[in-house]
């Protein structure tokens, strides 16, 4: 193994046109090997604690460290193939929607392939210009709405409700031209419901959740589309313990993001190990994989002049791992996901 001064020197080479330039022709050859059809892509921004005085590392929004410098990274998920599109290292400092025009557009660009049809962010994203850019586009989108004054105003002129289910209501109505969909949740009767308490003094029996489309789907079906966003949470965490992308961070900046993105690579890559040869749902994690696939005792021989892998198994597992090795000797791009 290279020493870690051999990677630092590694990853210092790399500048903001050399990570522009390199990470988007790779993902765009990585997603051009995959056959999916229509894509969901769901936007999301996390918050990765430094500990020292780095290039780019901020005093931002750090809610389980208060006043650590902190780097706010800026990512793309493929809600099909659990994957990450694209993603960006910006400094702690920096708010959600920041960049996020010029990063869709190389978003947009590494998808080129592949047609886009729901984008979904939460409420960092909620911006006219945004919305304007995707309209723009022709791409659908459903995203969270942040609470202003004027938008609690609206939610609170509202007159109509449509019960969903025991405690849960929708309703919609126009803002600005665009669409807005609001669902209540009674806390008495669903003690866990998520969203805010907008009226405490007046109604603090409901939590609200409001979100902006450009869709025609019914209410409910907006409300469901959006929720299904959520597993991006999951492979954020995912990122963060299994893969450990907080750990990474380097002096500068552009070789901080270099590490991070590489990162995202390997997780892609094993993403798509999982999908193709694994085909396990529980096998879900990447400390699972390692010890069922990789951390294995194995030697190299020599067997009729050829070079043989011999690998130390129990004999009820080694079905299994011929099963294993014949999945990706008959596997070849493109790589099909379903879209159901």
């Amino acid at each position: 193994m290279p020493s870690q001064s051999t990677y630092s020197r590694f990853f210092g080479k790399f500048s903001w046109e050399k990570n522009m330039a390199f990470f988007t022709k790779l993902n765009q050859w990585f997603f051009s090997q995959i056959d999916i059809g229509t894509v969901s892509v769901d936007l999301d921004s996390t918050v990765i604690t430094r500990y020292g005085e780095q290039e780019g590392a901020r005093k931002g929004y750090t809610p389980k460290k208060p006043g650590r410098n902190s780097h706010h990274p800026l990512m793309a998920f493929m809600s099909q193939t659990r994957m990450v599109i694209n993603a960006w290292m910006r400094p702690g400092n920096t708010a959600s929607m920041s960049s996020c025009i010029n990063f869709l557009i190389e978003t947009l660009d590494v998808l080129k392939d592949n047609a886009i049809g729901l984008i979904r962010a939460d409420s960092g994203f909620y911006s006219r210009e945004i919305m304007g850019f995707l309209e723009n586009k022709r791409l659908n989108y459903i995203i969270a709405v942040k609470f202003y004054e004027i938008v609690k105003w609206e939610v609170g002129t509202v007159k109509q409700w449509t019960e969903v289910s025991k405690g849960i209501d929708v309703a919609e109505f126009d803002y600005k031209g665009r669409r807005h969909i609001v669902v209540r949740k009674n806390v008495e009767e669903r003690p866990k419901a998520s969203g805010k308490l907008l009226f405490e003094d007046v109604m603090p029996r409901y939590r609200y959740s409001c979100y902006v489309t450009n869709l025609n789907l019914s209410a409910i079906e907006i409300w469901t589309l959006y929720k299904s966003r959520a597993d991006c949470e999951n492979r954020i965490k995912e990122l963060k313990y299994d893969f450990g992308v907080e750990q990474f961070c380097l002096k500068s900046f552009w070789a901080t993001e270099a590490a991070f993105r590489f990162i995202m690579v390997a997780y892609n890559l094993m993403s798509l190990f999982k999908h193709v040869a694994v085909q396990n749902k529980t096998l879900s994690s990447l400390r699972t994989v390692k010890a069922y696939c990789f951390a294995l005792g194995a030697w190299i021989s020599n067997h009729a002049n050829r070079k043989v892998l011999k690998i130390a198994l129990p004999v009820e597992k080694r079905s299994w791992m011929d099963g294993l090795f014949s999945q990706i000797n008959d596997s070849s791009p493109p790589f099909s996901f379903s879209n159901a």
